[in-house]
């Protein structure tokens, strides 16, 4: 039987995990410097750099250019539920930004529109107080647009859309750039992303969202409802 034997970054993160999950490092505390805690830990900076790496992928904190790293709030979890654009509970804000631009792409390829038809995107992110904890960008086609709930990122199509259905996919991966900015995230830490595209009752897909979440802080929560025929064969 092979033993791993724990190298000297798993070995420095396994001791700051711990004083951060015990408490002794408290939300929101401002790390020793890099030079700091290789001296104190007697290794080299590259090999702090590398642990500190680790409890940034975990989430467990966080790098503030130009100030240093900090432990980050325990943010309780949140849920995505099937059909939604966005996940919604009265403690979470959302900001509003739109823009219009043709379809291309693989934004063509989910809406089932000719290249350049005109489309109105809407970007939204959500947060918890000032912490961002979900940004999504919702693509609907400008003559569907007008009829849309302009002044909401959370019903597919508008509040009064005529959609009967949303295919969702769901994947685990690195952040983009601009997500790992935006949720002020590392580059290294998951998101968990949800692609859903509503469908109206002509077949019609009506709008398509690309939602990303901080997986190490969200669930997602899928409700089938079984047709009469599987009700049926149930009997």
């Amino acid at each position: 039987m092979t033993t791993t034997v724990p190298t000297l970054r798993d070995t420095i993160a396994k001791d700051l995990r711990t004083q951060i999950t015990t408490g002794h490092l408290k939300p929101g505390t401002r790390l020793p410097s890099e030079p700091k805690l290789a001296a104190h830990y007697k290794v080299s900076t590259p090999t702090i750099r590398q642990a500190l790496a680790l409890l940034q992928a975990e989430g467990l904190i966080e790098k503030t250019h130009g100030k240093g790293n900090f432990v980050r709030p325990t943010l309780r979890r949140i849920t995505y539920t099937s059909g939604a654009r966005i996940p919604f509970t009265p403690d979470l804000q959302t900001t509003i930004r739109t823009a219009t631009l043709r379809a291309r792409g693989h934004i063509r390829t989910l809406l089932k529109v000719p290249p350049n038809t005109p489309l109105t995107e809407f970007h939204c992110t959500t947060y918890e107080g000032e912490t961002p904890r979900s940004v999504a960008r919702i693509y609907v086609p400008r003559d569907l647009a007008p009829a849309a709930h302009l002044g909401s990122c959370t019903w597919p199509g508008g509040r009064n859309a005529d959609w009967v259905k949303a295919q969702e996919t769901v994947t685990a991966r690195l952040p983009t750039p601009e997500e790992a900015t935006t949720l002020r995230i590392s580059p290294t830490r998951t998101v968990l992303t949800i692609t859903s595209v509503a469908i109206n009752s002509t077949g019609r897909v009506i709008e398509a969202v690309l939602l990303a979440l901080p997986s190490d802080a969200a669930d997602a929560v899928f409700t089938t409802h079984p047709t009469p025929k599987e009700r049926e064969m149930d009997r």
